[in-house]
């Protein structure tokens, strides 16, 4: 395996290689530091700020300099938007409210769509399958954005109204376990219920398609349940497009719901990149999209890894 491992890293190093060429060569189409500023910006600021990031020197060493410090970890360089504050910080501030939201959200997600496909695979055609269905298209066509506004009126404000007490927070965000709940919850209820309607509808027709295959009806004439063998055999025959449905979504665990984030004031790195894409903070950009990358690689990596743990059919060579 780890062989394996190592193989794929160094194929994925020219790769990662030019998509960071690529970042640099993109972000620097037109002057970042003129649409920083803007054109009103005098040319000894420009030239000066040119200066301190580096901008002046030559596309190949400042292409060296950032790889050494995507490399290293090491982004050192400070932001646009905050002087005396390096893009390193304010990645590691970020990732934990980022955290905080989108790794519950996932389990919630695959845990309940994974047992609500199966039940409605297991009663197909009958009314409780139709009424699951139902409700995840229904799920699925109902806008983010409605149900934002609707969790922040219902869950924050008639709540707060009713009982005095605000149960929800409707913006803002506190480190630790004991407001978590305050801040985060209802967030996190708004991306499972959002997030069902497409992976139950995928589940359900992974589970619908191996109901069909021969090893299912072997198992069912050996006389062995059908409860035994849909929440058993079957489970474990479907890990791979399971396994498929969970790694797509891993980068963005990092990433975090920028919509979520945007609309409940948390500062996760969706929103971080979202203030620097607006405000055109050249390093903090750069930065992100360094490491965006890199996460999409490791999760190919180990996509492949998971596939041959979870089904001994497949060997990795």
């Amino acid at each position: 395996m780890w062989s394996y491992i190592i193989r794929r890293l160094i194929y994925y190093v020219p790769v990662y290689l030019a998509v960071l060429l690529l970042v640099m060569a993109v972000l620097r189409v037109q002057d970042p530091v003129t649409m920083h500023l803007g054109k009103n910006a005098t040319e000894e600021r420009m030239a000066d700020v040119r200066k301190e990031f580096g901008l002046d020197q030559p596309f190949l060493l400042q292409y060296a300099v950032f790889l050494k410090s995507t490399l290293t970890l090491d982004f050192s360089e400070n932001s646009w938007d905050f002087p005396g504050v390096t893009v390193g910080s304010m990645i590691r501030r970020a990732i934990v409210p980022s955290l905080s939201i989108t790794v519950p959200a996932l389990i919630l997600t695959t845990i309940l769509s994974i047992c609500v496909g199966m039940v409605s695979a297991y009663y197909r055609g009958r009314s409780i399958d139709k009424s699951l269905v139902f409700l995840a298209v229904l799920g699925m066509c109902v806008s983010l954005l409605a149900y934002i506004i609707l969790g922040q009126y219902v869950g924050a404000y008639l709540i707060a109204r009713d009982t005095g007490h605000q149960i929800f927070a409707i913006q803002g965000y506190e480190p630790g376990l004991k407001y978590w709940a305050h801040y985060c919850l209802l967030p996190v209820l708004i991306s499972v219920i959002v997030a069902m309607g497409y992976d139950t509808r995928f589940y359900r027709a992974v589970m619908v398609e191996e109901t069909g295959k021969d090893y299912i009806k072997t198992a069912l004439a050996k006389g062995i349940s059908k409860q035994r063998v849909m929440f058993v055999h079957m489970l474990k025959n479907a890990m791979i497009p399971i396994v498929t449905r969970v790694m797509i979504t891993l980068p963005f665990l990092i990433t975090g719901g920028i919509v979520m984030e945007m609309y409940f004031g948390i500062p996760g790195m969706g929103r971080a990149l979202i203030v620097a894409v607006n405000s055109k903070d050249f390093p903090v950009i750069q930065a992100f999209t360094a490491v965006f990358a890199a996460l999409f690689i490791i999760t190919i990596i180990l996509t492949d890894v998971l596939y041959a743990l979870v089904d001994p059919r497949v060997r990795l060579s």
